[in-house]
């Protein structure tokens, strides 16, 4: 498995709409994307470089 490594917000939302994960709403600095089906709801702060453990947990997250 690849090493996983600190991306931009921008990367991060694309992947995740790639997944099926729409935005639901922008809350200051956060962008919050649900899918259908999903529990929880995947939050991704907007930084220049999201770090490792927020990515492996919104990984964790989506499922």
């Amino acid at each position: 498995m690849p090493r996983i490594t600190p991306v931009h917000w921008r990367t991060l939302v694309r992947v995740f709409v790639a997944c099926g994960f729409e935005e639901r709403r922008t809350s200051g600095s956060h962008i919050v994307m649900m899918r259908e089906g999903a529990r929880r709801p995947v939050v991704v702060p907007k930084h220049r470089r999201v770090a490792v453990p927020i990515i492996l947990g919104n990984l964790r997250t989506a499922g």
